[in-house]
């Protein structure tokens, strides 16, 4: 079960305060950052919140001032004097705002991977369509595991994060049927090059290291997939990447 520092909601026509929801199912879509440090820093905002702004329109939701509506919720309920590590997420349906605080949970190296067959709706968008995600996730201990999202022998991503597939220092990952997060964004702006391709489920004894992409986890090393058999063979693309993140980290303006 999910613990909250923080959940409000609010009508998106007058941002008057109601009942928290959610929003998980409806027809929308959300961003998660990750907060963190007093005063507080928010990792990669700027590009979070341009990115939510590109799907809402995408997904028909509209008003004139969201982009100001949206700064201005999360400055009311950001504490500047607090000392935050927590993953800040911000959901958007038709007519409601959702902000949600949550503490971010740092995986850890003996991170397993849960295969199952499932794929998101849209994956090409980070949607609210998540509650079959949510009931796997919610039974498991999300510092040392997660679940891979597989349909027709393939990987596309996991439960809250991208993939990267490491063989003989190159990195792989999915061609279509994910969604490329900010995260993602950033290590293909740092690495000389990421190749696109489909990854089969038979072909994962191939690769050295797989690694967990994402604002809630930074970057995760999965040391053994479920029921296949495979193991991490390396670190090594793991602590390069994790040291660009924590670069990212360190350099990262704080939230104003």
């Amino acid at each position: 079960m999910v613990t909250y520092l923080l959940k409000k909601s609010y009508q998106l026509k007058d941002l008057k305060e109601i009942e928290f929801q959610d929003l998980w199912g409806d027809h929308g879509v959300f961003t998660t950052m990750w907060i963190y440090g007093s005063p507080p820093k928010i990792l990669f905002f700027k590009e979070h919140i341009k990115n939510l702004l590109k799907s809402l329109k995408k997904y028909k939701i509209s008003k004139t001032s969201i982009d100001k509506d949206i700064n201005k919720l999360i400055k009311i309920n950001i504490d500047t004097k607090k000392n935050y590590n927590h993953l800040l997420r911000v959901a958007l349906s038709k007519k409601i705002i959702s902000i949600s605080l949550r503490k971010r949970i740092k995986p850890k190296l003996n991170f397993t991977l849960k295969l199952i067959k499932l794929k998101r709706d849209k994956p090409e968008f980070k949607n609210l369509k998540y509650k079959e995600i949510l009931k796997h996730l919610s039974k498991m201990d999300n510092s040392k595991s997660d679940i891979g999202l597989c349909s027709s022998n393939k990987i596309f991503e996991t439960g809250t994060s991208n993939i990267f597939f490491i063989k003989k220092n190159k990195i792989y990952s999915p061609v279509k049927n994910c969604y490329n997060g900010i995260t993602y964004k950033y290590f293909e702006s740092k690495l000389k090059k990421i190749i696109k391709k489909e990854i089969m489920i038979k072909s994962l004894s191939e690769y050295d290291e797989i690694l967990l992409i994402g604002s809630g986890k930074g970057v995760a090393s999965v040391k053994t997939i479920d029921k296949i058999k495979w193991k991490r063979k390396s670190l090594k693309i793991y602590n390069l990447l994790n040291k660009y993140y924590l670069l990212a980290k360190e350099k990262y303006p704080r939230y104003k």
